[in-house]
This record gives structure tokens, sequence and C-alpha cells, in this order.
């Protein structure tokens, strides 16, 4: 199984979402799940994941799958000295043992072409990062998820959920 998640902030507070889904090419999640995190660290620059990470992990309790990899918004690893990201926090938070996937809607300075991938008929790439599973399969991977446009459909999914938008 796969979980998506994206937190969404308001001035004290934040709504974590996750998705879990089976299968890459799914259209439709089989569990979503929503927690209201009261109280959040400050945004300091450059050290977003000492926001995020405390959401996504007071998330991840309530799945009630197995989970083979988690998908975040953002970087696993910060440009071409991969300094670590959300998702590497996260992934040595699990002592290893889910692989992480961090898919980012923007450039971070120093980000190698490597990491781009551009989904439909977007120009506008996609940059995926990853820990625990190569950088090749992670980007296959993302590249079959569900949807013809450059934001998978539940990656999508998932930022409409922690911004309580319904479809």
């Amino acid at each position: 199984m796969i979980l998506a998640t994206d937190v969404q902030y308001t001035e004290n507070s934040a709504k974590a979402a996750g998705i879990v889904f089976p299968e890459w090419d799914s259209e439709k999640p089989v569990q979503e799940i929503v927690t209201d995190i009261n109280s959040i660290e400050p945004y300091e620059p450059g050290e977003f994941y000492k926001r995020e990470l405390p959401c996504i992990l007071a998330l991840l309790p309530k799945v009630i799958h197995q989970l083979d990899v988690i998908v975040v918004d953002g970087y696993v690893n910060l440009g071409a000295d991969a300094k670590p990201g959300l998702g590497m926090h996260l992934y040595n938070a699990l002592n290893g043992k889910i692989p992480v996937i961090g898919v980012a809607k923007r450039s971070f300075i120093g980000t190698p072409d490597e990491c781009n991938i551009f989904r439909g008929d977007s120009l506008n790439p996609l940059y995926i990062t990853s820990a625990g599973i190569t950088l090749n399969k992670a980007k296959a991977y993302i590249l079959a998820m569900h949807g013809h446009y450059r934001n998978p459909t539940l990656l999508k999914k998932v930022d409409q959920l922690c911004r309580g938008i319904e479809n």
C-alpha cells in the first residue's frame, strides 16, 4: 500500500491528510485520513521539516494498512549537495523501514535535472527525490500514477483533503 500525504497550515495549527491506495495507477483511495494538529512549530527557513514532520507522524497511527511507500509533498533531499529535506527526516524517523518519495512542484536551488519528470502535456516539471528506493524507480512510479495532468489524481486529492475542499 502507498500513502500520499500533505499538510495545510493556519496561523498556529495544521491539518494533515493522507490517502492510501494499493497501486501506482489507482484512481481511488482505499483510506482517507485527516488529522488536526493544534500546536505547530513556527516556520524556520531551511528547516521546514521541523514544522511538517510532526504533522505527518501524527497521521501515521491512523493508517490501517501496512505501508510499502510514503509519498510526501516536498523534497527528500535538497539541492545538488542532497541536504536532508522533509522526506529524509521522515525516512530516518521511521528507521529506514518505509521508502519515501518526495514530489515537489517548485524547484529548489541546485536541484539536479535528473530529478525532473514531465507528466501530461505540462511544460513544467515535477521534482522527484527519494530515500530507500532508487530515483529512477521513484520517477517511474510517479509517472505511472493515474491522471492526465502534471499533478497525479491522488496527489491532487490529498492536497484538496488537507485544505478541506470536497470533490
